[in-house]
């Protein structure tokens, strides 16, 4: 006898899954790297932690929602 095991179909919309939010929020953290070290813009570098810290703290939640 085999079991067949049946997918469980997630309950959460498409837009809110793990794979596009994980790299969307790896883009911001990689902005705020190049934002960092760019010699042009006092106002870019400014803002360049902010906007890691807030790629960093989106990584860190989207990798708890479901694939």
């Amino acid at each position: 006898m085999t079991r067949r095991t049946i997918a469980k179909r997630s309950n959460w919309p498409r837009l809110l899954r793990r794979g596009m939010l994980e790299t969307i929020a790896t883009l911001v953290i990689g902005l705020g790297f190049l934002m960092l070290f760019q010699p042009f813009a006092l106002p870019l570098y400014s803002w360049s932690f902010v906007t890691m810290l807030a790629g960093t703290a989106m990584f860190i939640i989207v990798s708890k929602f479901p694939e």
